[in-house]
């Protein structure tokens, strides 16, 4: 008997139709002798919902929260409606999605009279989607003749106090899991348990941020031993390029978890390395499946590299970012200089995705968010003003329009000529290439080209791919 740790997105739980699919996929591994442990995010388009109501409320704005919990309450209750056939069930959880429904409206008034949002007030309204999403898969189930409970995240998962981002106290994790969420898988049952929410130790729902229904199945999963968890979006896998920019773009077979951590670093909408680290840990294989076409047998994500001819698995491309370059003459040899450059950086909380120095210490560059572009250049002179008297420092600019373009793959660490390889193709096409750099992962390849260039430039480097 395996052990199953399923994780159903906002997509895979997007109506009745989905849902009744999402419990197929469940049943049909469960009568094969496994234990499954399902965990759901939100019905597609609620959480989005729910972040509103809470804004406008907290800008005293009444109305705009009771329309759209009116609108949430008809849609769970329309799903309810054709997904449950038992008089009684449908009843039971009815009642169950308006008790959830009411307290949220509470909460947003609270908000409205305060006029305030806290990140903990935040949490707390978020946490509702999942919560809903949890009760019409588990009383499904159940109206299938299965034995299912819903479950919040909150009474099992343990984190700190840092809300929206919060992170999970491993050992105390365990402990509760194995207390209350392990009996339930020992007894048959098919526990449906909420993704994205926790709570602290006082009890207090928090959230684990990006990625965060992924992290709390890879959390879950790793607390129950599991042999496989499987996440399931509405793709058939991780692909090798954005297929909208590379029609010829198709899943990749196997991953490493290093190159999938490049893939997610550099944009691609794939796993955040942060989701599977528990899994990580265990050293355990993670596979990317498609609700909608559940024969795929999608991506396997696993600890050790697959050497593929070319090297180059994907390509991916970063937008919205800006280059950021300090340049002087009177740098050379004098020390500190980028050290409290990047201090500033930090002060503007400006994350940098990409780094590059010349040789000759006379400049160096890196590339930011387009939308920190202004307070970060605004730091970085208030830093340097002393040495930008002194002449030491020229210019501190941004270039605006580029795009950060990586190429992926675990061969490119020992496979001579892959740089060229990959500079080559570019220069062929007229591409030019205004930074180049490459992490001490040697996973990837990353090159700053213009915006313009950005469509043919991932098109051509795709065609590397073997």
């Amino acid at each position: 008997m395996s052990t199953i740790t399923m994780k159903f997105g906002g997509t895979s739980m997007g109506g009745h139709d989905a849902i009744a699919q999402v419990a197929r996929i469940i049943c049909d591994h469960a009568d094969q002798g496994n234990r499954i442990l399902t965990v759901v995010s939100a019905m597609s388009g609620v959480t989005d919902m729910l972040l509103q109501a809470a804004s406008t409320s907290a800008a005293g704005d009444e109305a705009t929260h009771i329309t759209i919990i009116e609108e949430l309450r008809k849609r769970h209750h329309e799903t309810a409606e054709q997904l449950i056939r038992s008089e009684k069930l449908r009843e039971a959880l009815l009642e169950d999605l308006d008790s959830l429904l009411d307290g949220l409206n509470a909460l947003c008034h609270s908000i409205a009279v305060l006029r305030e949002v806290t990140p903990r007030g935040m949490d707390l309204i978020s946490s509702f989607g999942e919560r809903l999403s949890a009760r019409l898969l588990a009383a499904h189930l159940n109206d299938l003749g299965r034995n299912s409970i819903a479950i919040d995240a909150s009474d099992l998962i343990v984190t700190d106090d840092n809300f929206q981002d919060a992170v999970p106290y491993m050992d105390e994790t365990r402990q509760r899991v194995q207390e209350y969420l392990v009996p339930c898988l020992e007894n048959g049952m098919l526990p449906v348990v909420t993704g994205f929410i926790a709570a602290t130790r006082k009890g207090i729902i928090s959230t684990l941020g990006r990625g965060g229904s992924d992290y709390s199945a890879a959390i879950l999963g790793a607390a129950i031993d599991t042999d496989h968890l499987w996440i399931y979006t509405d793709v058939d896998g991780i692909m090798t390029a954005d297929p909208r920019i590379a029609p010829t773009a198709r899943v990749i077979p196997v991953l490493s978890y290093g190159e999938v951590g490049e893939l997610a670093y550099f944009g691609a909408k794939v796993l955040h390395p942060k989701t599977v680290q528990p899994m990580i840990d265990r050293g355990s294989p993670v596979r990317v499946r498609n609700t909608f076409n559940p024969s795929h047998p999608g991506t396997l994500i696993q600890p050790q590299s697959e050497i593929t001819a070319g090297a180059v698995k994907a390509v991916t491309a970063i937008k919205d970012v800006s280059l950021i370059s300090v340049e002087g003459r009177g740098m050379v040899g004098v020390p500190g200089i980028a050290g409290r450059t990047f201090m500033a950086v930090a002060r503007a909380n400006t994350s940098m995705l990409l780094i590059s120095q010349s040789s000759s210490e006379q400049s160096f560059c890196f590339v930011i968010p387009s939308n920190r572009t202004a307070p970060t250049l605004a730091a970085i002179r208030d830093e340097l003003d002393r040495e930008i008297q002194r002449k030491d420092v020229d210019r501190i600019w941004a270039k605006e329009d580029i795009v950060i373009i990586t190429t992926v793959g675990a061969g490119m660490r020992g496979m001579p000529g892959v740089a060229a390889r990959v500079c080559g193709a570019l220069a062929a096409h007229g591409i030019n290439i205004l930074v180049i750099a490459q992490g001490s992962s040697e996973y990837s390849i990353s090159l700053v080209v213009a915006a313009d260039d950005a469509t043919k430039a991932v098109q051509v480097l795709h065609d590397l791919i073997a």
